[in-house]
């Protein structure tokens, strides 16, 4: 993933994130896609060269898709309430480092459920194989002492299931 802060919004900040994220990218013999919703930063000028040059291939949600760009969406909303909404950042630096902090933990220390365990850098990069069993193994584990404590689980006003048996 590639980002960047910037002091005004430009369609020039767009580009200089799309080129640092195909320079990023695994090397491939397709052309990246880069889903987009139409906003005024995706769709410009700077960004069709990128199109026309055959760097990156675009594909709008909503347009050329029968579904939304909804998961960036999430992730922007997630960023704002779990880390920029919390503080009062008074400079692009704060902001920047606020941002900085997110997405390292979102990309490299948190393990997605749709990822079967794994983080996003163990999935792009095939490094996390053990996640998943491990997810799998934690996750029965976590079931049995669950319905172990709940079966054992008794107050004074409810007789435990073995009294009742």
């Amino acid at each position: 993933m590639a980002w960047r802060i910037a002091d005004t919004s430009a369609s020039g900040n767009s580009v200089a994130v799309l080129l640092e994220a195909s320079r990023g990218a695994l090397s491939s013999d397709t052309t990246l896609v880069v889903l987009a919703d139409a906003g005024v930063e995706n769709v410009n000028a700077q960004v069709d060269e990128l199109i026309t040059a055959g760097i990156l291939r675009r594909v709008l949600a909503f347009t050329e898709l029968q579904f939304s760009n909804s998961m960036i969406e999430a992730w922007w909303r997630f960023l704002n309430h779990q880390r920029l909404f919390l503080h009062s950042p008074d400079s692009v630096t704060i902001v920047h480092r606020l941002v900085q902090c997110y997405v390292d933990e979102q990309n490299r220390v948190l393990p997605h459920s749709a990822f079967r365990g794994q983080t996003p850098d163990e999935m792009y990069f095939g490094t996390g194989a053990a996640g998943a069993a491990d997810l799998t193994s934690s996750a029965t584990a976590a079931r049995r002492a669950r319905g172990e404590a709940n079966r054992s689980a008794s107050c004074e006003t409810c007789p435990s299931l073995d009294a009742a048996a």
